[in-house]
């Protein structure tokens, strides 16, 4: 299985918390007032998802960068 990794930035602050509910992503919160959700995820379909969660939540979008990709030994 492919392990791919991303950073999602957001508008705002979120607690900590939010990571277990992102699909355990980590939580950072940004000096300028962004949140940045980074982890793996396991397919596109699960970043959409993450994606309509965040819109669902009312949340705004800022970026989607794919930090990296690779195949497990």
């Amino acid at each position: 299985m492919q392990h791919t990794r991303y950073e999602i930035r957001i508008q705002g602050l979120l607690d900590a918390y939010w990571g277990e509910w992102f699909g355990g992503l980590t939580v950072t919160n940004e000096s300028d007032g962004t949140t940045t959700l980074s982890g793996a995820v396991t397919d596109q379909a699960g970043l959409h998802g993450l994606l309509r969660e965040v819109g669902a939540l009312g949340m705004t979008l800022i970026s989607v960068n794919l930090i990296e990709t690779h195949e497990p030994k």
